[in-house]
């Protein structure tokens, strides 16, 4: 990817210049530095700093912390797209021995697995790999304090578990087979396990005080697959574009669609707050925009990775302290100004080439009991039923080849459309799941389930 300041709007680049300027003086960081990505392409870049004339540029290396875990992710992926694993595969199927393999690959992923947060003290993220050098060194004795399937739990071993799952059945170490698997395919040429110049160093802001303290760079040995990586904003946008768009060398389109779908059943607080957790990814409301990416620190670094993938736009923003700007905040209000002040133009509508007269048969109006539905033939070759008016229950439907339709999405995912036809041909109904759909309200000639009353409808009189 090329990058272009010009292609957005002057004051489009001023009011993202104006948004990490505020975060980076609000948020007393030594320095800040961000990039958007629109259409697959970085679009702009900005830094702020405290030392005059060293403005770091998209070069720069900062820790990223957790967003490793979306790395880690997809070589897991991989492993299932090829056949190696089911993503409901146990753990103990593929690396034994561990104390948690009663855990599906799954759960790892989506953190339901019921495992701690964190490896027993001391403090991993601030003491040396070499402290837990096995698994059971990051495990601990009581390795689950929650059942398993039951709930979300953030869980930073979790990530190292499947860290080790991969180094197993690749049989060569994570970071090698990261590099060769997803870095050098996707040109994330300034992404290591460890830093390399230019790169920022990381520091804690005192908080009531305007001084600094330099933080420690460790190595985190086997916890390195839930937090280790080093990267910078060209890098991450190119990992951006990635996740929306997918590259068949490394994963597929619909297999990062199935990573960026909600796995974990929320807490409370997260259905509020508007949060979930997919395989490798989270899911935040801004607004009325749904953003997907992965947030990370360490200390002496903060970072986040968002998009908007209707918007088709991402942003990246890394800072070097340990506590300060709020870094997901500052990338939706990046996502936000550039998609609101330039929304994105549409691709013009073109009808379709070919329809089968069968299926356009099928378009209009429906009901389901006395619910009005209308179903669309579209010219990506889908259908999509969803009411006339108001919310309720809507799904497009993919093909299968046999005259039937299986959903895509919502309460209909995965359920069978199929078109029930009379000896002569014509349509008696639709059946959804056993739902029956007809063209008038309970259509005494078609089966409704319980039947019709032979009175015919009536008023009070």
């Amino acid at each position: 990817m090329t990058t272009s300041q010009e292609e957005l709007l002057p004051a489009t680049r001023r009011a993202l210049l104006h948004r990490i300027a505020v975060a980076q003086a609000e948020g007393r960081a030594p320095s800040l530095v961000a990039a958007v990505v629109r259409d697959g392409r970085t679009v702009w870049h900005g830094s702020r700093t405290s030392v005059d004339g060293h403005a770091p540029d998209e070069r720069v290396q900062y820790r990223i912390g957790s967003i490793t875990k979306t790395f880690t992710a997809v070589l897991v992926l991989r492993l299932r797209d090829e056949g190696v694993v089911d993503l409901d595969d146990p753990l103990e199927k593929h690396l034994p021995g561990t104390r948690a393999g009663e855990a599906t690959l799954s759960e790892l992923l989506a953190h339901t697995s019921g495992l701690a947060a964190e490896s027993p003290a001391p403090w991993w993220e601030r003491t040396p790999g070499s402290l837990r050098p096995a698994l059971t060194d990051v495990l601990g004795q009581q390795p689950f304090p929650h059942a398993a399937g039951r709930r979300f739990h953030y869980s930073n071993p979790g990530y190292t578990l499947l860290g080790a799952l991969v180094e197993e059945l690749r049989g060569a170490p994570w970071e090698e087979v990261l590099q060769r698997e997803v870095l050098e395919p996707l040109g994330l040429h300034r992404t290591s396990v460890r830093p390399q110049q230019p790169h920022a160093g990381g520091w804690a802001v005192h908080p009531w005080a305007d001084v600094m303290l330099p933080e420690p760079a460790e190595d985190l040995g086997r916890m390195a697959p839930a937090g280790q990586l080093w990267s910078t904003t060209g890098d991450l946008a190119r990992f951006a574009a990635f996740l929306v768009r997918g590259d068949d060398r490394v994963l597929s389109a619909d297999s990062l669609l199935e990573m960026r779908t909600p796995a974990a059943p929320p807490e409370a607080a997260d259905v509020a707050a508007g949060y979930a957790y997919c395989l490798g990814l989270e899911i935040r409301r801004s607004g009325e925009r749904l953003l997907v990416g992965h947030t990370g620190s360490l200390p002496g670094f903060l970072a986040c990775l968002t998009l908007s993938v209707e918007d088709d736009v991402a942003a990246v923003v890394l800072a070097n302290c340990t506590s300060g700007p709020l870094v997901s905040a500052v990338g939706a209000d990046l996502v936000r100004i550039v998609a609101e002040a330039e929304p994105r133009i549409p691709e013009p509508w073109r009808p379709m080439k070919h329809v089968d007269p069968a299926v356009l048969e099928l378009a209009g109006q429906w009901y389901w009991g006395t619910h009005a539905f209308a179903l669309r033939v579209t010219a990506d070759g889908l259908v999509s039923l969803g009411p006339l008016s108001g919310a309720g229950r809507r799904s497009r439907f993919r093909a299968n080849g046999d005259g039937t339709w299986t959903g895509l999405e919502g309460y209909y995912a995965g359920e069978r459309l199929q078109a029930v036809r009379r000896p002569d041909g014509s349509v008696s109904h639709l059946d959804l799941g056993s739902f029956v759909f007809t063209r008038q309200p309970y259509d005494e000639g078609a089966p409704v389930p319980g039947g019709v009353d032979p009175g015919g409808w009536r008023g009070i009189g």
